[in-house]
């Protein structure tokens, strides 16, 4: 059997498909064409490819049809849209029903070979965090704390793809530790003895990003005393953070561009051209790709950096973490403060656990600062909360603080019977996953969003010894 990846291309137009089929020759891919929708849905069903490379009008149906109904089965497949009849709401739809490019005709071959090689990689890395799923499972992972299976994902993903050159595109709502995780991306990696030069592009002034940047020559603005190296200069041999990259002048960007896909720049008022080997990871906490179809961000230059995408979880949908979190800045704060506080009662406990976190971990620090700053207990109480955390709970609540031992027999709000263990819920998902395919394990998988090599583990491990 062929270890290498399997490419469904389906394309109507027979000259158009073998172009595309010469563009990709040389790469190490197996490459299928259909050209009807029926063809392309009955080849998915039977042996779904890492990717598709979907042309919208086909002659028995519209592509979208087709993206539709593989999302909605839920095959584990990268989709490239193809067209010749594009607009900006027909890239914006396509994208949100699951499409992860979308590419105009005419296509130039460079364009496709780049879209295939990077979709690809992150199939593979997809691939790869999904068979450690039961494997290395951490509390710490280099600044980062907590052990929910968000983070779990978060760290196989920086494992896999650290090593590698490959631009890194995080995601994530303000405060949930974006600049901590390119730091334990470049630490991951093979540059961690290199430089790690970070800069905030929504921080500094627009007309001095480029000088912060390329750096600058003497003389080349008023104020420019002497030369000056900017970042990428900095950060030559290991790693450039550009965070809030969407902060970024439209003009500035096409020289972002140019410097990611060759190496090279010029200093502000310089003429000679300089090269430089860095690793590129990019962060953001807007929607890019409505930053793309509102005209603030450069396609091209979306497409050049999202190359492996993270997103960061925030905070209220990291369970327990919370609490690990938190614990960690109460000692570390009342050790530097001279406090003794130590632990938190069970009422606080709750509240934390319940709070919606708009801020996410860096308002968790700032609450936690404030409590060490202006008291010192041992333990944290429901008077030592700031606004609006300093709400008493309620009288159920509090009843299922003071009778902890029916916490095993909880129940959800709307009394469905009592909350089971996870790995029995688990269990039960990927029967009844399997009895539902009639025992086709790949397509249970591929309902459950999962690798059948997943599944084939865990029903090793049911198995009696």
């Amino acid at each position: 059997m062929s270890d290498k990846p399997n490419i469904l291309l389906v394309e109507d137009a027979a000259d158009q498909a073998r172009l595309f089929q010469l563009y990709l020759k040389d790469e190490l891919i197996n490459l299928t064409h259909v050209d009807t929708g029926a063809g392309a849905k009955a080849f998915i069903a039977a042996n779904p490819p890492e990717l598709i490379l979907l042309d919208l009008k086909l002659p028995d149906m519209d592509g979208q049809e087709i993206l539709s109904w593989i999302r909605q089965e839920g095959f584990p497949v990268s989709v490239v849209v193809i067209t010749g009849h594009s607009s900006v709401d027909v890239a914006v739809d396509v994208m949100r029903i699951g499409a992860e490019d979308f590419l105009e005709k005419p296509v130039a071959a460079n364009r496709l070979q780049t879209t295939v090689r990077n979709l690809l990689e992150r199939s593979r890395l997809r691939n790869l965090v999904d068979d450690y799923q039961s494997t290395f499972d951490r509390k710490r992972y280099h600044g980062f704390i907590g052990q929910s299976l968000p983070m779990q994902a978060v760290y196989r993903i920086i494992d896999a793809a650290a090593p590698s050159k490959a631009t890194i595109f995080i995601t994530g709502e303000s405060g949930t530790g974006k600049e901590v995780c390119a730091e334990a991306i470049h630490a991951q990696g093979t540059r961690i003895k290199q430089p790690f030069i970070a800069l905030n592009c929504g921080a500094i002034p627009h007309d001095l990003m480029e000088s912060e940047i390329f750096g600058h020559i003497k003389g080349a603005f008023t104020g420019a005393s002497a030369d000056r190296k900017g970042a990428a200069s900095q950060a030559d041999g290991g790693t450039l953070f550009l965070d809030e990259i969407g902060e970024m002048d439209f003009d500035l960007q096409t020289k972002l561009l140019r410097f990611v896909q060759t190496g090279s720049f010029m200093k502000v008022g310089g003429s000679k051209l300089e090269k430089v080997d860095v690793r590129f990871i990019c962060a953001t906490n807007r929607d890019p790709l409505e930053d793309v179809a509102a005209g603030r961000f450069r396609e091209d230059l979306y497409y050049r950096l999202h190359v492996v995408p993270l997103h960061l979880p925030p905070l209220r949908e990291r369970g327990d973490d919370i609490m690990e979190i938190a614990e960690h800045f109460l000692i570390t704060y009342a050790k530097e403060e001279g406090k003794g506080f130590r632990l938190f009662n069970p009422e606080v406990e709750v509240i934390l656990r319940r709070y919606n976190w708009p801020g996410n971990v860096r308002q968790l620090q700032n609450v936690i600062r404030n409590i060490v700053v202006l008291h010192n207990d041992e333990t944290v109480t429901l008077a030592h909360l700031p606004a609006p955390l300093n709400t008493p709970l309620n009288e159920v609540e509090i009843s299922r603080l003071s009778h902890p031992q029916k916490k095993l027999e909880a129940t959800d709000s709307c009394g469905n019977g009592p909350i089971k263990p996870l790995a029995s819920v688990e269990r039960a998902a990927i029967e009844r996953a399997i009895e539902v395919c009639d025992g086709n394990i790949p397509k249970a998988a591929a309902l459950l969003e999962v690798s059948p090599s997943t599944i084939y583990r865990k029903k090793q491990g049911w198995e009696p010894d």
